[in-house]
């Protein structure tokens, strides 16, 4: 199992459409991979380590799979359609990371 993460910092004067992004784009993003993402989880950035300190990432998806291969094979011939969703929310994802469950 893997799971592909995209994090949305946390920038002086950014936004993020969590109700969007909750409640259209990652069902999108799972309807047009079909099986090969077994589920996906969504974050919303609170705080950060210190009191006080702001949350690092505004907002964080992950999606899990059974390989990178699956993933790629899922979301590949999606990728623009799903990338094309992405300008609805406001701030960009500078982040993507990959790793093994």
């Amino acid at each position: 199992m893997i799971k592909v993460s995209v994090m949305y910092p946390n920038t002086p004067g950014a936004r993020f459409d969590h109700e969007y992004y909750r409640d259209k784009h990652m069902p999108l993003v799972k309807a047009r991979m079909d099986g090969a993402c077994k589920y996906y989880t969504v974050d919303k950035g609170l705080a950060g380590g210190a009191p006080g300190a702001p949350a690092t990432y505004i907002g964080m998806c992950h999606i899990f799979c059974d390989s990178i291969d699956t993933f790629q094979a899922g979301f590949g011939p999606h990728a623009k359609e799903i990338m094309a969703d992405i300008p609805i929310i406001p701030t960009r994802p500078r982040s993507f990371s990959s790793v093994k469950s």
